[in-house]
């Protein structure tokens, strides 16, 4: 096709125009530190409160209860460690799901290492929380339930407005990674009894190295950054104004065309799903058909590796990614895919493609038609494929 074709914005996004134009002025012009009380400062404190506003009023929150933060890993780390250290005269049992981000289950593991207890919950088969198995893991030393508001990998949306009202029905506090789902698909954080909120501004178009996290007004959680008293004395550092101008420039281009840009997503991911569905042979479709974010697409194919799928996608100018870890430099696959209950060998044989409202159905089509031929080729190239296709004659 002679062009790059980006399937890969679970990763990461292109930047707007409009959020670099947005950004620009606060490197050169008005650069200066939003917590001095000059007026030249006063741009820049300025332009910090009303992103801020902005953005807590399109989740339902108060702006006083929103905290900038480097990313969605350091706003996951925080929820977690702080809540822990808060409520540990209450208990130190918390709830996640097996699916969730390595920001979630690195800090989970990081905790249990300093006497905490964790329940993982599972999932089925689509990538679902079960509901009655969260509920009976509530004890009275429960202090925290943390589930991810929708899976990075599979797509899959969780209940989360019930997973919210289970946790608020036992008095303990809810925590939801939200960092694929903010400005892709609606949320409220009262209407869902969320407590605190994880999310990320290179998600939604938005620049890297800026997130936030809410913390529901009334939680008494340590600061994370010590130093300072920016933030309101919860985390100190010099505030990234122009990530958080261009985070909320996101936001607002994403909210104001969310209905179109969720359309358009959808009939992209639809696309693909049926024209690999029906084309191509010893396929699965991974998470829940229905309630999955509009961008995402996941399939395992059976006798191939993923990695090898992936260097011959990008030799077409195609990138995507595998459920596989191999890239990482590990041998096992996803721990979500393996979760979910796929066998090792077909789960390495996984592939993830994320559309955006930049892609097109000329676009779809090509990829399905050259993932027809890599498959078909690294299948050739398969004794497994051999062995199964003799078995079956």
């Amino acid at each position: 096709m002679g062009e790059l074709i980006y399937l890969d914005n679970a990763a990461t996004t292109k930047m707007s125009k409009e959020v670099v134009d947005a950004m620009l002025p606060y490197f050169t012009e008005q650069y200066g530190n939003a917590s001095a009380i000059y007026s030249f400062a006063g741009k820049a404190k300025e332009a910090l409160t009303d992103a801020r506003e902005y953005i807590a009023q399109s989740i339902g929150a108060e702006a006083k209860d929103l905290y900038f933060t480097s990313g969605g890993t350091e706003a996951d780390n925080w929820a977690l460690k702080a809540a822990a250290e808060a409520y540990e005269s209450k208990g130190k049992h918390i709830i996640t799901s097996k699916i969730e981000h390595h920001a979630i289950l690195h800090t989970c593991e990081y905790l249990e290492k300093r006497g905490f207890e964790i329940t993982y919950i599972d999932v089925d088969e689509n990538g679902i929380v079960k509901l009655d198995e969260l509920e009976k893991a509530i004890r009275s030393d429960t202090i925290l339930i943390s589930v991810m508001f929708a899976n990075n990998e599979i797509g899959t949306i969780e209940p989360i407005a019930e997973i919210g009202k289970i946790a608020k029905a036992h008095g303990v506090l809810f925590h939801t990674d939200a960092v694929q789902a903010y400005a892709q698909i609606p949320i409220n954080v009262d209407e869902m009894n969320i407590d605190m909120m994880s999310a990320s501004a290179h998600k939604l178009n938005g620049p890297k190295g800026v997130g936030f996290l809410y913390i529901r007004k009334g939680l008494k959680l340590r600061s994370f950054m010590h130093g300072g008293a920016q933030e309101r004395g919860r985390r100190a550092t010099t505030e990234n104004v122009p990530g958080i101008v261009g985070f909320a420039k996101a936001a607002r281009l994403s909210f104001d065309t969310l209905s179109d840009k969720i359309a358009k997503e959808t009939a992209l991911r639809d696309h693909l799903i049926e024209r690999i569905s029906d084309e191509i042979p010893y396929c699965r479709l991974n998470g829940d058909r229905q309630n999955r974010l509009p961008n995402n697409v996941n399939f395992s194919f059976r006798f191939i590796e993923g990695e090898s799928m992936l260097i011959m996608l990008d030799m077409q100018g195609i990138c995507a990614s595998s459920g596989s870890a191999c890239t990482s430099g590990s041998l096992d696959p996803s721990h979500v895919l393996l979760a979910i209950g796929l066998p090792h060998e077909i789960a390495h044989g996984s592939l993830r493609l994320t559309v955006s409202t930049e892609n097109t159905m000329e676009q779809m089509d090509f990829v399905v038609d050259e993932l027809k031929k890599i498959i078909d080729r690294l299948r050739r190239m398969s004794p497994l494929y051999e062995d199964f296709l003799k078995s079956n004659q």
